[in-house]
């Protein structure tokens, strides 16, 4: 981890860029995990949004808007996506986090994390009366995967759940085009019977999987599991791809695991870091780079101390005159900015060649 020729991002010193609204009752307690889509030549951040943590802790998402990807302003008073309980049988009715953003021709579409009811209320005691199945996503409350589609980010159309209700799954994740005519999405499936018969969910890694309509996703395939050591606890889906002349760049989280009878929320094992990878262009389930470090981790006092110690998850990325901004939360709290030359990112990764293989 000390080694001097390891790629790092550089930090903001500004951050953090959004922090939580007091006294808000939608952002008082949180802004972390922004998207980041660009927009009649603005940086638009949708971040996860929480008004307390230790209650209901429901989950929005808001807006906030910046003409050069550092300074922003919020953008209304009110939630740019709340949680809605009259469509799709109210899958997303408890809470709405962990947006990522790509602009698909003149569409952009959020991909999210939803869940049925809000994550205390669901651990103190409170259920579904009527679920319309007893997929884990009702009975378990378990983390599904939603889809929005905005032109103009104020009108908004839900499109419905993207994944299944019969596991956990989060990371959602498209790609920026179509590749073979198709599309294609990065998530993180867990939370199969089996997987949890076998202990074996906190080893989750990422999958692939493609589409013909956005909503209907096939030929799903694992793509990433845990390869270093400061990834085994689990791997999953950071930032929407960016092409280029290597290959899709990709960013993902991951998380060190924590030593058994051990406090996850003070343990300094217990710790979330960023990796990067590329896949190749035309057929994205080939991983032909990895590096084995991260380039971004916790060091910050925002981003070692908050609701979740010890991490750092980028959910949106933005270039601008060939630099990435890539955002990310601080701690399950805050919104933070970190930036690298396009080229040298690219070019760094690629010195980590891997086997021709699907899987690591």
């Amino acid at each position: 981890m000390g080694d001097s020729a390891q790629f790092r991002l550089t930090k903001y010193s500004g951050n953090p860029i959004v922090q939580p609204k007091p006294g808000s009752p939608w952002e008082g307690a949180q802004t972390r995990n922004p998207a980041a889509v660009v927009h009649d030549g603005k940086v638009h951040l949708l971040y996860t949004a929480a008004g307390d943590i230790d209650e209901v802790h429901k989950l929005y998402v808001g807006r906030a808007v910046s003409e050069d990807g550092f300074h922003f302003e919020r953008v209304g008073d009110d939630p740019f996506i709340a949680p809605c309980s009259d469509e799709f049988e109210g899958f997303d009715a408890g809470g709405v986090e962990d947006p990522r953003a790509v602009m698909i021709e003149d569409t952009i579409y959020i991909t999210y994390c939803a869940r049925a009811i809000p994550h205390w209320s669901f651990i103190s005691g409170e259920r579904l009366e009527n679920p319309p199945t007893q997929g884990v996503t009702w009975t378990q409350n378990y983390r599904r995967g939603g889809l929005i589609e905005t032109k103009d980010l104020v009108t908004c159309k839900r499109l419905g759940p993207v994944t299944t209700d019969d596991h956990y799954d989060c990371n959602i994740i498209l790609f920026p085009e179509q590749i073979g005519g198709r599309y294609v999405m990065l998530h993180r499936p867990s939370g199969f019977k089996a997987e949890i018969e076998a202990g074996a969910e906190e080893a989750a890694g990422m999958s692939i999987c493609f589409s013909d309509d956005l909503v209907t996703w096939v030929d799903d395939q694992p793509l990433i599991g845990a390869a270093f050591p400061w990834e085994d606890g689990k791997t999953g889906g950071s930032t929407p791809p960016i092409k280029t002349d290597h290959g899709w760049l990709v960013t993902y989280h991951g998380v060190q695991k924590r030593p058994e009878n051990t406090d996850w929320h003070i343990d300094h094992h217990f710790c979330y870091r960023t990796g990067i990878m590329m896949l190749d262009l035309e057929d994205p389930t080939k991983v032909i780079a990895r590096c084995p470090h991260p380039i971004l981790e916790p060091e910050t006092p925002f981003e070692k101390f908050g609701t979740v110690n010890n991490v750092v998850f980028p959910t949106g990325s933005v270039v601008l005159d060939d630099e990435i901004f890539f955002y990310y939360g601080g701690a399950d709290t805050v919104c933070c900015v970190a930036t690298t030359p396009l080229k040298a990112l690219a070019e760094y990764v690629m010195q980590f060649p891997s086997t021709p293989t699907n899987t690591d």
